[in-house]
This record gives C-alpha cells, sequence and structure tokens, in this order.
C-alpha cells in the first residue's frame, strides 16, 4: 500500500508546482491573460502554455527520480520553474527583431512552436544536471 501513497504524495506535489508554475507564468505576461487567450482559441499562446507545462513535469520527474525525500522534489520543481521563467525571459530578449510576447498574443504558431521547444528543451538540460 505504502508505494501507492508516495505516488500519491508525488502527485500531490507535482500539481501544486505545476499550479503555481502557471500562476507566476501568467503574471510574467503583461499584454494578455494566458487562459483568457486559450478561452479564445489562440493555439500560439496554448502551445506555450503546454510547453511550461510539460517543462515543468519533465524536471519533476527527473527530481522525483534522483531525490531521496518529497520535500527534495518540491525544492528542485521550485528551482526549475525558476530556471523556466529565466529561460521564457532571456528568449524574449534574444529576440530583439519582435516581442515573443505579443506574437504569441497575435496567434502566431511558428512563435508558439518555438517557444514551446525552448521550454521542453531546457527542462531537459534542467532535469539532467538535478543530482
Amino acid at each position: 500500500m505504502e508505494p501507492f501513497l508516495w505516488t500519491f504524495y508525488y502527485f500531490v506535489v507535482a500539481i501544486v508546482v505545476v499550479f503555481i508554475g502557471l500562476i507566476i507564468f501568467e503574471n510574467l505576461t503583461s499584454r494578455y491573460k494566458d487562459w483568457e487567450e486559450i478561452k479564445k482559441g489562440n493555439t500560439a499562446i496554448a502551445l506555450s502554455i503546454a510547453g511550461k507545462i510539460i517543462g515543468i513535469c519533465i524536471i519533476l520527474s527527473f527530481a522525483i527520480y534522483h531525490s531521496l525525500q518529497l520535500m527534495d522534489t518540491l525544492i528542485w520543481g521550485a528551482y526549475g520553474v525558476v530556471l523556466q521563467m529565466i529561460a521564457y525571459l532571456l528568449f524574449e530578449v534574444m529576440t530583439r527583431r519582435f516581442s515573443v510576447e505579443k506574437q504569441l498574443q497575435e496567434n502566431n504558431v511558428a512563435v508558439g512552436i518555438v517557444t514551446m521547444g525552448v521550454s521542453i528543451g531546457l527542462a531537459f538540460v534542467i532535469g539532467a544536471s538535478i543530482t
């Protein structure tokens, strides 16, 4: 029975970390609100958010695999969210020719796909560095 309880505990931690991460990301964007845009059918923002969710979960999976305690997973998950935020902000800075946030708001699916790729790709790098 104990493995089932631990799976549930890790599940709860993952839900909490993803939820908090999404709230933080929602507050990073000043031009729009993610969930309002998704409700309107903005595919680019949906792809970007999906990348963030998958990225956070990838980091959490590495954290679960390498952690000895549930608290370690929570700490690494929170740290992963912070690093994902930094990556998003760096991506915005590195694309000087256009605003990623504006392009996502305008439903530029190509930018949404690249943003998703950045989130997922860096999640593997962040996750692999967890020891």
